[in-house]
């Protein structure tokens, strides 16, 4: 066991170093970083004085050894946009209300995913299994853009109960959190259905049946336990992929988390602090999956690597 956790530290390690990489080449592939940040009436000597300020003015090499030894120190430099902040703070600010959103959208899409997809799949090709994968199919294809603007305009505009933008009281997170869920609902509710479809057919579940227990009692008692395997799988992989793939939502209903923050950095060329958004949400998705791996290896010894 602490050779597998190791071994899947080590492999972490490794795609955070490639996610470094990655970025360092794809921002100085884009042209000269300085050019690209400065209004274009800057003047030579603000140029020099910036490209000399990132140390931008050395040879490339030079400048990826200092951008990983900066990075690993959690250090990008400070932002551009908020002179004399260390670019790393921006990203730890916003990323309180980032938290609050993906907690907020977990807490609603996954117990409806576990219902729908279990009385989908007990009630199989009956009107409530197509009821179900009609609301899957829309979820999964609606996107989130459109749906949170559609969103906006009932509940804030036409009917005025719910505010359309910001981030000041419990009632600001629901209309987010509904838009950024309705997929990982529906996604999850297939992915519940299929995988109790496949628990209900093994010979324990017919045992179980053939002793005269109530329905109720195996799909409670036997089927959902041995769903609990696949779900904290699929917790952990909603949970990476909500606090980095926020973007669309936070910026449809101006909610101020770290989605957020790469598309202003982006706009307003504020490089560093992309450059740290990008780190800390690669940094999140791997520590998480890393936890569900482990997670998963200890509920079920049979995937454990010896």
């Amino acid at each position: 066991m602490i050779r597998y956790i190791l071994g899947r530290a080590l492999q972490s390690i490794v795609v955070i170093l490639g996610v470094l990489l990655l970025v360092f080449f794809i921002v100085n592939l884009t042209g000269d970083p300085v050019r690209i940040m400065l209004p274009p009436e800057a003047s030579q000597e603000d140029v020099e004085r910036l490209r000399v300020q990132m140390g931008l003015d050395r040879p490339l090499p030079e400048q990826f050894v200092r951008f990983m030894a900066g990075a690993v120190r959690g250090d990008f430099g400070e932002s551009l946009r908020y002179r004399g902040q260390p670019a790393l703070k921006q990203v730890i600010e916003r990323f309180p209300a980032t938290l609050t959103l993906a907690a907020v959208t977990l807490a609603w899409s996954l117990p409806a995913a576990l219902l729908l997809g279990t009385i989908a799949a007990v009630r199989h090709n009956s009107i409530l299994d197509n009821l179900a994968m009609v609301l899957a199919l829309l979820g999964q294809s609606l996107p989130s853009f459109w749906l949170g603007l559609i969103l906006i305009l009932l509940f804030a505009e036409q009917w005025n109960v719910l505010p359309s933008s910001g981030y000041g009281g419990p009632w600001h997170v629901l209309l987010p959190a509904f838009t950024l869920g309705a997929f990982f609902m529906a996604r999850n509710t297939r992915l519940v259905r299929s995988g109790m479809r496949e628990v209900l057919e093994q010979d324990y579940i017919r045992t179980a049946r053939s002793k005269g227990l109530a329905e109720r009692i195996v799909v409670v008692r036997h089927a959902i336990k041995n769903m609990a395997i696949p779900v904290v799988t699929m917790v952990g992989l909603d949970i990476g992929q909500l606090l980095g793939g926020a973007v669309v939502t936070e910026t449809v209903f101006a909610w101020p988390g770290i989605g957020r923050l790469a598309i202003d950095s982006i706009l307003q060329r504020d490089f560093p602090v992309l450059e740290a958004d990008v780190f800390f949400i690669a940094l999140a998705f791997v520590a998480i999956n890393l936890v569900v791996d482990v997670l998963y290896t200890w509920l079920d010894p049979r995937v454990r690597v010896r």
